[in-house]
């Protein structure tokens, strides 16, 4: 079974997805997150792919690109970063980013690496629905790749169901149509969460952009099966000298 179909059948309710940026702040920092993320009670761990232009992040999340790409993290690097992850790291892995890239790197191939690191799911915002649907759908599942879509509060109430349908995984419900790490009110939401709630959907609910401490999680969870925060976690690594520590830090205030 997929890692993230054991997760949700395990845990319904607050569910942490934590977004890191491989080869963030510095190039081999990645392997020492994910240990971190998983020591410090996340749920779930989003690795973005570096890529120079990144149409959903903001301004953040741009950053730390920017220095994942200075610093030489490349996808070849990410994967053998991630070629032995799976004998320390247990919990579910989806990456994050951007056709151009995948596609230099030759999506077949990219694919057969992934599932052979044991990557669990993909997020990939600027593939149409449609060329998923009629090209890629098959080549995904066929490595066990889940692949998540998202939606936001203008998603028609057809185009969810849609959605839904063709997602597998969870569904990433954005809190608002901006980029990420905008602050954006999570509370003044909760109408569009109980919407999406009430819909009866097949996969379960994750609530990305904007979430960044406790009062927004919980905010979060309230109608879904959980939260997403990126912006906030890039922020607190960008000076650290202990990512261990901080990491505690950081989660600790969210889920304490």
């Amino acid at each position: 079974m997929n890692r993230l179909d054991e997760l949700f059948a395990a845990k319904q309710h607050n569910v942490l997805n934590i977004y890191c940026t491989a080869g963030y702040p510095k190039l081999n920092s990645t392997t020492e997150v994910l240990a971190a993320l998983q020591t410090n009670g996340a749920d779930l761990i989003e690795i973005g792919m570096p890529y120079s232009d990144p149409l959903a992040d903001g301004e953040v999340i741009q950053q730390s690109s920017s220095v994942a790409l200075h610093n030489g993290m490349t996808l070849e690097i990410l994967f053998e970063q991630l070629s032995n992850i799976r004998t320390t790291i247990h919990l579910p892995i989806v990456l994050m980013g951007y056709m151009n890239p995948i596609m230099q790197f030759g999506i077949e191939k990219f694919c057969a690496k992934a599932q052979e690191v044991g990557v669990d799911g993909l997020i990939l915002p600027d593939l149409p629905m449609y060329e998923f649907e009629t090209i890629y759908k098959p080549l995904f599942e066929a490595h066990d790749l889940k692949f998540i879509f998202l939606v936001t509060p203008e998603t028609a109430t057809e185009r969810v169901h849609k959605i839904d349908q063709l997602c597998s995984g969870f569904l990433y419900a954005v809190s608002s149509s901006s980029t990420t790490g905008k602050n954006k009110a999570i509370e003044g939401q909760e109408g569009y969460f109980k919407n999406l709630n009430e819909m009866d959907l097949k996969n379960p609910i994750l609530v990305g952009f904007g979430i960044k401490d406790k009062a927004t999680f919980t905010s979060a969870c309230k109608y879904t099966n959980g939260a997403i925060i990126g912006s906030a976690y890039i922020k607190a690594l960008e000076n650290t000298d202990d990512i261990g520590a901080t990491t505690k830090d950081f989660l600790n205030n969210i889920l304490y």
